[in-house]
Formats: C-alpha cells, structure tokens, sequence
C-alpha cells in the first residue's frame, strides 16, 4: 500500500476510535464522524485531497440493537459515585473472595498433578464432572432422576445462559412475558432475539396495608398476567427471589402461573433462580422452583450460578436445567459461539458444589452460613435506611432492599436535570433522588425507573434500590453517612 495513503487509514481509524471511545453514537453519527475525520486529515496537516482517495465503509449497529446502545443506568451512576467518591450499594456484586475451598478448587482444577484434567476444552454441553453434580442436585431438590447428559447445560454464567436459550426458542415477533421491574439485560436479550417484550407490572400495596415486606407488598395481578397472554407469546421469564423487588413468589402464586402455562401449550417457563440460596426466612418463605410442580418439569427451563452463591462472580460458571427438548435451546447456540464454559471454572464449581454442603464456620452447611451472613447484612441495611427517613420493604431473599422514598424530600432542581441515560424526560423522581443522594449524602442507590418501559416508570418514583451484598465496613459507611446527613 502506498505510504502516505496507509498513514491516511491509521490517522483516519485513530480519530474515529477515539470519538466513539468517548461518546455514545447513533447510525448517522457513526457516519458523520468518518466524515468530519475525512474532511479534517490526519495529525500531519494532510487535507482530504491526500484522503480522499481512501474509500470507508458506513459503519451501522443491524437494526436489532436499535435502542441498546445508549448509555444505561450502569453508565451514569457507577462513575457519578466514583466522582463524588459515594457509597455505592447500587450494582449487585460482592465486594470481598470466595471462600478458601473455591480458591483451593480452582488452584487444584489447573494443577496437572492434581489430575483434573481440567486445563482443555471442556465439552461443549457442560464439562461432565459439573454436569453430573448438578444432575444430583437437582435431581434429590425436584425429586425426579435429572440425566446429566441430555437435560443439563452449562454456560458463560446465567446471562449467557438466558441469552442462549432466547436466540434458541425465539423467532422473529414472538412474545415474551416480562414482570416489572425486570432486570434490564431480559429486555435486551429478547429485543435482540428477533422478540417482543410484553410487559407486566408487580403491583405494590400501600404502606400502612402491609407489614413492609417485599412478599406482602409486592403482587402479581394473575388478570393481568392472562390478558398478556397471546397466541404469540412464546415464553414467560420468572424470577425468583426478585430482582429488583426481593419479592419471592409462593407456592400458591407459582400454581396460578402454571395454570395459565398449561392452558397455553405455546409458552415456556425460563426460571432465574439465581439468588436460590439466599434465603432468610425458609421456614415460612421457602424457595420454591416452578419446575417442581406438578405439570411443570417438560414446560420449564431453570437457569441459576455460581456467581452469587460463592461470591465469585467474574468466574462465569452458570447452567440451564430441564427437559432435553428445551437444554437443546442453549447447546445448540452455544456451540457455535463459545462453544464451552472455561474448564477450570466449572471443573472448580464442581467441587463447590459438594463442599457446599458440609459443616462450615460453625453452621451445619455452607449455604446455611450464606443465608445466615446475608441475613445480618441485610438487617445491617435496614436499619440504615430507617436513619435516612426512607421505609425499607424487607424482602426474605436476594441481594436486595427497596426503600420506600416518599418522605424524604430533596431540592427540585435535580428533577431539572437531564442526563442521555434517564428513561425519560422530565427526569423521573427516583433517578433524580438518586442522584441527589450520590451527591449530597454520599450514599449511591440504583433508580427502579431503569428497570420499567416508559409507560410505568410512574411506578417506582417513590423506591430506591439497595445492594447490601457488600463488606460490613462499606455498609457501616454508608449508615454513618446517613446519620451524619439526616441527623445533623
């Protein structure tokens, strides 16, 4: 290639990188950039008459991602905390290691003389020793015999594992069911499936009807659930315990669920269950899979991982569990994009998995210490919440609480504000309120407006999302900044 004209294309795609490095571009933007690189030439003064010559496809996102390259609510309030240097209880991941017998099972899972055999590609369903202690376990949990080979997958963690499934079942215009608010990566996900969201809203009752808990204030409409239905919905996403909600369904809502399943032969249930094992009252508030109900097996696919129960979430070990028919969904997509989950990561989950169930820090299992530690972090939580004048809505599982707002006020200007990744405009009180706090209190909470459609956004002004998956130290902070803003 002639020289000057090689040193045009890399002045050229050094400009243009840099500007979409540092700005969220629509179709025409994208293009416009190229053009504005062209007319201005490269960082030696050439002009466009040494470019010109230089030919540049437009460059546009397919039209199925339309919408879901703006900046989210991740984009604004994880830097805006950093800048204030706030608190943050917002993004829902732990902030300390897995316990020592996870380490121990990675470190063993790529030492050759630990004979793991764990250092290749792994098969691309599920690395086999994964797979049978997941057909174990669900297989003593469902009471039914789980077959390892044909109704187990495993995958990228469950978002990988969703998004499988949905460009596995999905066609072009097919429904699917979400309830709000929802988790923003299942809109995204099916959007990006060729699918249509149809959105149903979880009802909340108020305040002085319930007793403040997630379970009783949070409700499923089942009318509104069936009117959603329609010959074209293909699958229904559930999740349980809730996100962002903390509401876990019981076994009287799950039966009316199945009921409308079951009269729709169409539909299929994709369970998240990814918080199964943080459970704070399992006596009086079980978690309880849809899958194990009567009818349900053949009509659900259940996704969980690891991430949330061992506090490893950047290990990306998550499986989909259910009828051949239906894991099919998830294999046959990802053997032709990743094609297996990293080796050591599974092979190391494998062996969590068993461990979990022995005698640990002085309670009977693992898992009753994850839902013991959890417990007390969540009442930690809650009663920093009470400080700043906003009334938690305790949930029984999950990583999180949502704070009742209404009585705290704030300066309205921050309602004038305008920001590219708000839902809507004018700003919406909770995300407003978010911000305010990020700013003035030190403590960041994520807006539940980022997890409705516009239509209902009206529905979370008054909640806040909190994260109390976090260090005492970081949750203590924050209960000192609220006692040092709303009691001054």
């Amino acid at each position: 290639m002639h020289e000057k004209m090689r040193s045009c294309i890399v002045q050229l795609t050094t400009k243009c990188k840099r500007k979409v490095d540092t700005k969220y571009f629509t179709r025409m933007q994208v293009k416009r950039t190229i053009s504005d690189a062209m007319k201005d030439g490269d960082a030696n003064g050439n002009t466009n008459e040494k470019c010109s010559k230089v030919k540049t496809a437009s460059v546009e996102l397919a039209s199925r991602l339309d919408g879901l390259d703006k900046p989210t609510v991740w984009h604004e309030f994880s830097p805006l905390a950093v800048k204030h240097q706030s608190i943050n209880l917002g993004q829902g991941f732990p902030d300390w290691n897995p316990p020592q017998f996870a380490i121990d099972a990675m470190i063993d899972a790529v030492t050759p003389t630990k004979q793991r055999n764990a250092n290749q590609y792994a098969r691309s369903a599920a690395h086999l020793p994964l797979a049978q202690v997941l057909a174990e376990e669900y297989s003593t949990k469902w009471n039914r015999s789980i077959d390892p080979m044909t109704e187990v997958a495993t995958a990228v963690g469950c978002t990988n594992a969703l998004y499988c499934a949905l460009q596995g079942l999905i066609d072009d215009g097919d429904e699917v069911i979400l309830l709000e608010p929802a988790f923003d990566i299942y809109s995204a996900h099916v959007k990006m499936a060729g699918g249509v969201p149809k959105y149903v809203p979880l009802r909340s009752k108020p305040l002085e009807e319930t007793d403040h808990t997630a379970n009783a204030m949070f409700y499923l409409d089942f009318d509104e659930l069936e009117q959603a239905v329609s010959p074209k919905t293909k699958a229904f996403i559930l999740n349980s315990p809730h996100n962002p909600t903390g509401k876990m369904f019981s076994r009287k809502e799950l039966e009316k669920i199945s009921e409308i399943v079951q009269k729709n032969p169409q539909m299929t249930i994709i369970a998240d269950e990814v918080y199964e094992y943080i459970l704070f009252d399992p006596e009086n508030s079980p978690h309880i899979s849809i899958s194990s109900l009567p009818g349900m097996f053949d009509r659900t696919l259940t996704l969980s991982s690891s991430g949330k129960t061992f506090s490893c979430t950047g290990w990306k070990v998550g499986w989909a569990i259910g009828p051949a028919h239906l894991t099919r969904a998830v294999t046959s997509v990802q053997q032709w994009v990743n094609f297996a989950v990293a080796t050591p990561n599974q092979d190391a989950i494998a062996v969590c998995l068993k461990k979990a169930h022995e005698p640990y820090e002085g309670h009977a299992s693992y898992y009753e210490y994850l839902a013991a530690e959890y417990k007390r972090k969540r009442d930690l939580l809650v009663d920093s919440l009470k400080i700043a004048g906003i009334t938690p809505i305790v949930p029984d599982g999950g990583f999180f609480i949502m704070g009742e707002t209404s009585k705290v006020e704030f300066p309205k200007e921050y309602m004038e504000e305008v920001t590219d990744a708000m839902p809507t405009n004018p700003m919406p009180r909770d995300w407003a309120m978010s911000r305010w706090m990020t700013k003035e209190v030190g403590v960041t909470a994520i807006p539940p407006s980022a997890f409705h459609e516009k239509e209902s956004v009206h529905l979370a002004k008054n909640l806040l999302r909190f994260a109390a998956c976090k260090g005492d130290e970081t949750l203590l902070e924050a209960q000192r900044r609220f006692k040092a803003y709303f009691e001054k």
